[in-house]
Parts: C-alpha cells; structure tokens; sequence
C-alpha cells in the first residue's frame, strides 16, 4: 500500500478527544488542539509533559519487552512486546468499551508498532523520522529526523512510498539506546541508536544485507534484540524485481565490531519478510520464515524458500522446517514467510503462512522437510500472532482471527473472529485487539469465543499494523502518524 511523498513543511495536529456517554462512544470533537511543534525541526524539543527516561530499574534488570512500568504506563519496548512476541501483556487495566482518546499527525506512515518506554510513546515513520509522544495527549515531545527516505519513483517495484522506516525499532535496556533502521537514498541501510530522553543519536552505523544489491532490497521486519546484537531481517521489494537473497544481519549493540550475517541459500529470492522478524527461543536460538525461493522442483535440493529456519546467535543455520509442498509453494508463491512462527512456552510454535495450512513444529528440532508434529487446514497468515498457553491466535486475512489450540500431537480450531479481524492481534485487558487492513477497524475481542466486545474505526493503517498496549491505551501507528484509543 503507498503513501504520498510528504514534501515542504509538515504540520503536526493533535486531537484530543473526550466522547464517552454510558459505556458508548458517541462522537469526536476537537480538545488539546496543535502541540505547538513543527515537523520540521531536526532537533531534539523537549516539551510539556516530557518524561526522563532513566530507568528506575538497574541497566540490565529488565529484558527488552519485559513488563517494567513507568507509572502508569506499561513499556512495551519491541514487536508484539517482548523478544518471543507472544504478543501478551499482563497487569493492564480491564478493558471495557474502546473510545476514541487523541491524534497525532506525524510527517509519514507509521509501519512499526509504537514502542512504550519509560513513559514515553516512540514511532517511526516512513519520512524517516523518529517522534516521542506524550501518552496522555499525544503532543509531541521530540522528534529526531535521521535522513532522506527512498522514493518509489527510483526504485523497480515495491507499494511503500517514501520507504523510508519500516520495521518496528527495538529499546535496549542495557545501553539505554532505541535501535532504528532507516532505509535512505544512494539505497543504505543506516541503523541509529537513540537516546529515548532526548532524540539524540547516539551511535550511527550503516549495514549491508550479504549479496545482491541494495536497490532490490527492503528492510520491512521489526528488529530484535538478543545476545548483546542487534537482529536486522532483509526481503526484497513488493514484486520481487532483480536479484536477492533473503538474508539476517546483526550487529553489536555498542556498535563495534563486525557485521555478522546470514543468507538464505537460494539462487533468489526467499525474503525474510514477515512483520514480526525474528522470534527469540527461550535457548536464544533466532526463528525466522522464508519466502518463495528459485527452486521449482521437489527432485532439486531443498533451497531455503517455503521454510523456518534456526539459527544460532551468531546467525550458523543449526536446523530448519519446511512442508512436503515447498517446492510447489514456491512455484505458486504459497509460501511461509508471510507469517512469523508462534513460538509456545512448551517450545514448539504454530505456523500458517500463505497456502492455508497451519503445521506445529518443535522449535529446537524443526524436523527439515515433512518435520511437522501436525498440520491442519486453518487460512493464509500474515504478520504475528498472540500467544496465551497452548493457544495461538493467528492473523488470517481470509477471514478474521483463527484461535488455535496446540495439543500433544494435534491443532484444533477452537474460534474464529469476525471477518474483519485480520490484523495481527495483542492480548491485554483480558481482552485481544486487532486492526483490519486497510480499514482501519480496531476489533475488541473475547479471547475465550472470538465475540466483538468492542470496535472503533481508527483511520486508513498500513498492511499488517499491530496494536501496541499500555495503561489503557491501544496505540495503532496509521497512514498519517499515531491513534489512541481508551479502553
């Protein structure tokens, strides 16, 4: 889905609304009016409301995506909240009827999921531009424009216009630094390390995905935090032109040293892609889902493509999975790497990706070709999943959620959602939240039966944005910036 070059001087709004009569949301009318901040400013601001991000934890103490609280504001510091992205969060507030709460225009789309830290709102935008907001009214706190993002007019293919940040940035607690990848022209990968208090960069170090070139190359998975490294996923551009690889990078999160890196291998293709990016074992093994690879034939030797591949922290491949059909899934574009595996705590994980069927796989022996534990026909998955026990709720965009429970050697369909409900889903509240694409319609569902609670329109979003959750809070990044809805 493209989103308009912005151009010129950007103008920031924000609307604070206040439209509750009886349990149900009646209207919207304009409150905390304009932060009183330009876009267009590249220095740090800080404003009214503004939080010190100083950890009131020892550096360290709390893993990136634990369940630290700044007040009342829970943080929620990478994708789907922590480095397994189950996507659960524990100690919020009962959710009751969503309403609207504010609107923050920002200077692009925001495809990553807002992070929570210390207090503060963090998100990203397609201008390349970083913005810290004020949780309790969405103003603008500081915003930190890293460089020029890619126009779509000079690339070959691709639907995301500028591209610019893409992927979800990470918040590690040890350095005190929020890691951001900003693609930017000449076709570089630049990662930022951001001081959260202030926007101000604190280590700059350019990336190279192993092979191809850079110009049939996207940076689109959220970015993840393990083992002292920074986890950085490539895939190619929407339309798979020119010649890549699929491929996993990772850096030291000091910044020093050499760039490790991994790639899938295919003769072409086989991006990682999936919005989640890498899954983090309990062992600190990575998981991550392969697209359609070049090889067209099950007589020819399995390729990467069609696949979950393990990898070690320092990205040696130590297993993988892959179904009888991944051959022909690649021939069709049928292929896994829409979806990120749902990793369980017993360790295996639920996958479904675009050719309907959902397979459990131990996540520490995959199994190679056909090493499923059980496979079911469920939808097409796109994006991550939540996890509760043995139940993964997946993304299935034919159709809304499907809630699927893992036995010992079996997958049962226990619900499904609304059809709408096609997003990846969040759980907190005692409720679980997903978006439709392009709509825009954030769905409050009862996890136990898949029955809408609650709903709200939020503004047109990107493909596959994730709700992030904090205090009472739903934040959903859109195709204009940031909503927020009370809950």
């Amino acid at each position: 889905m493209g989103v308009p070059a912005q151009d010129g001087v950007v103008q920031l709004r924000v609307t604070g609304v206040v439209c509750l009569l009886l349990g149900v949301a009646l209207g919207c009318s304009s409150g905390s009016g304009s932060s009183g901040q330009s876009a267009s400013s590249a220095t740090s601001t800080p404003g009214a409301g503004s939080s010190s991000a100083g950890s009131s934890t020892p550096a360290g103490s709390t893993p990136a995506g634990g369940s630290a609280t700044s007040g009342r504001y829970t943080d929620w510091l990478t994708y789907h909240h922590d480095a397994a992205r189950t996507g659960a969060v524990t100690g919020l507030p009962t959710a009751g009827q969503p309403h609207s709460a504010w609107t923050a225009a920002l200077d692009g789309a925001v495809y990553g999921q807002p992070l929570v830290i210390d207090g503060q709102v963090v998100a990203a935008t397609e201008n390349d531009s970083v913005y810290a907001l004020n949780p309790r009214n969405g103003r603008v706190i500081w915003r930190r424009h890293l460089g020029s993002p890619v126009p779509l007019a000079t690339l070959p293919c691709g639907d995301i216009d500028p591209l610019g940040i893409t992927g979800t940035p990470v918040y590690d607690p040890r350095s005190g630094l929020v890691y951001v990848l900003a693609e930017q022209t000449g076709y570089r990968f630049v990662l930022y390390g951001l001081d959260p208090r202030t926007g101000t960069r604190r280590l700059t170090r350019e990336v190279t995905p192993p092979g191809g070139q850079p110009r049939f190359q996207q940076q689109r998975p959220a970015l993840a935090l393990a083992s002292g490294r920074v986890y950085i996923d490539f895939g190619g551009l929407d339309g798979d032109c020119g010649t890549y690889w699929g491929s996993v990078v990772a850096v030291n999160t000091n910044g020093t040293g050499g760039q490790l890196s991994y790639r899938v291998p295919t003769a072409n293709r086989a991006a990682i892609w999936a919005t989640p990016g890498p899954v983090v074992t309990a062992r600190g093994n990575l998981l991550v889902s392969t697209g359609n690879g070049a090889a067209t034939s099950a007589d020819q030797p399995w390729d990467g493509g069609d696949s979950v591949i393990a990898l070690r922290p320092d990205l040696h491949q130590v297993g993988y999975f892959a179904p009888d059909s991944w051959a022909a899934d690649n021939v069709s574009d049928a292929d896994l790497g829409s979806m990120a595996p749902a990793l369980l705590p017993d360790g295996r994980f639920v996958i479904a990706g675009k050719n309907g069927n959902a397979y459990l796989v131990r996540a520490d022996r995959p199994g190679g070709i056909g090493g499923e534990i059980a496979s079911t026909p469920v939808c097409h998955g796109f994006g991550g999943s939540a996890v509760s026990g043995n139940t993964a709720y997946l993304p299935c965009v034919d159709g809304g959620i499907a809630a699927v429970r893992a036995g010992a050697n079996d997958l049962s369909i226990a619900w499904r959602g609304p059809a709408g409900s096609n997003g990846p889903p969040v759980l907190g509240g005692g409720a679980l939240w997903t978006v439709s694409w392009p709509s825009g319609r954030l769905y409050e569902l009862d996890p136990a039966t898949g029955h809408t609670r609650g709903q709200i329109d939020v503004g047109t979003v990107p493909h596959f944005v994730s709700p992030t959750l904090t205090g009472n809070l739903v934040l959903v990044g859109t195709a204009h910036g940031v909503t927020a809805v009370s809950s």
